[in-house]
């Protein structure tokens, strides 16, 4: 495979220096996308960069993926109006084990191929480094003019922050420049990707190795993802949407992606899936046919979510959706963990109630009338019970005054109320 024809057909190259193409035409290369760990996940903003490291190694280089131990300490003004708070080294190291499990999924490192991934901290050729050295070895081949004139220097200075910019930052596209001349002199790295808003960066690194040591250093970015409207891609109401189950439980991912637009889902399956063009041309083809069935966006959440999770979060999630949407049993609802349950009834009425009454026993047309305000009087309970209109955690009520004990939680904690075909509502004990 042709990395750069994969990227273009993908919709993945926004810039790329020239000869770059004709680099990797010629040998197996070596490149490297920096991450910044001021987390202990990974979130779908990163995917890009992580796609681009993927195709790289599937078309036969190697990919070395850079976490910045030592620029997360100082925080990088690219894209950003703000400072960004500094991680202490403790944090970091707990960051970057966290971040390698999760490339893992992406990228081959165990293998004995040649072009194997390495995962490279630039924390272990900064440590040591001292101010004066580094002012005296590097910062002399980069003029502040050059800097000076960098777009996300620019933008900074020119008012789109309220503080300025400090001169931590200031120096943040000199260290990320030696990062690429010392991968360029150590791991013969000769490619650094990234996404478009790193151009500055990117190309301060292959001008510091070109003045340094007259060294080959080639630079591609791909574009920033936005969604159809402009809005920001990847952000809900409650933030990020993260690769890490502790922060979005595999429901929600997956919801995320089968929610988007048409015009993104046509865009997205190419940018974060490995599905080959012939593929991901019949599916377009076969959605704009009858757009209503959703084919794009169900096909785009099954793919990213196996690769980010696995094929049985993927399939507990189908079957979490169907519990909402569809004719699911109790058995599925039963099957649900207490942090896919809330997700998947997020938003619907809840209701508290005092857990020693259900330990007691209590009849359905009081504890949905009387302790919950699911029905306004219990003389409309019982006639919609009567026409089994009524459920509770999936199954039909056998009679409006059934009785309901702790046997009938959720989780020991919680019941599923459905009122006609689409009124849910939550009762939690306590």
């Amino acid at each position: 495979m042709n990395f750069v024809e994969e990227l273009k057909w993908r919709g993945m190259i926004h810039t790329m220096m020239p000869g770059t193409e004709e680099l990797l035409e010629k040998e197996m290369v070596t490149a490297y996308v920096g991450i910044d760990p001021t987390a202990d996940s990974l979130h779908i903003g990163h995917l890009c960069g992580i796609m681009m490291l993927r195709h790289f190694q599937r078309c036969g280089h190697k990919p070395l993926a850079l976490v910045g131990g030592a620029t997360g300490m100082i925080g990088d003004p690219s894209g950003k109006s703000q400072e960004r708070n500094l991680l202490n080294e403790e944090t970091l190291r707990h960051n970057v084990a966290c971040i390698k499990a999760q490339l893992s999924r992406f990228l081959d490192f165990e293998s004995d191929a040649e072009n194997k991934a390495e995962l490279v901290n630039n924390y272990d050729w900064m440590k040591d480094f001292t101010f004066l050295d580094f002012a005296r070895e590097i910062g002399k081949h980069i003029t502040v003019n050059y800097m000076m004139a960098k777009d996300s220097v620019q933008k900074r200075l020119n008012g789109e922050a309220r503080d300025g910019l400090s001169f931590t930052e200031f120096t943040y596209q000199l260290l990320q420049g030696y990062d690429f001349l010392y991968l360029n002199q150590n791991k013969n790295c000769k490619l650094q990707m990234g996404g478009s808003d790193q151009w500055g960066n990117i190309t301060t690194g292959t001008e510091l190795i070109r003045r340094t040591t007259g060294g080959e250093a080639f630079a591609l970015t791909c574009p920033l993802i936005t969604k159809a409207d402009g809005g920001k891609f990847g952000k809900t109401e409650s933030g990020n949407v993260w690769l890490s189950r502790e922060y979005t439980s595999p429901y929600k991912f997956y919801q995320f992606w089968l929610n988007v637009s048409d015009a993104d889902a046509e865009r997205y399956i190419k940018i974060f899936t490995s599905l080959p063009k012939e593929e991901i041309d019949g599916l377009i083809a076969e959605h704009q046919v009858d757009p209503g069935q959703r084919i794009l966006q169900k096909r785009l959440a099954k793919e990213v979510t196996i690769m980010v999770h696995s094929e049985e979060d993927y399939n507990a999630a189908v079957e979490a959706s169907g519990i909402l949407f569809g004719k699911a049993t109790k058995d599925a609802l039963l099957k649900l963990d207490e942090a896919t349950l809330l997700d998947v009834f997020n938003g619907v009425p809840q209701f508290e109630v005092s857990k020693d009454e259900i330990m007691a026993g209590i009849k359905a047309v009081d504890l949905f009338t009387e302790k919950a305000a699911i029905f306004p009087s219990k003389g409309e309970m019982r006639k919609l019970a009567q026409g089994g209109g009524v459920s509770l955690n999936k199954e039909k009520l056998s009679a409006f005054d059934q009785e309901i004990t702790s046997a009938d939680l959720l989780d020991d904690k919680y019941l599923l109320v459905q009122k006609g075909k689409k009124n849910y509502f939550l009762i939690i004990a306590k």
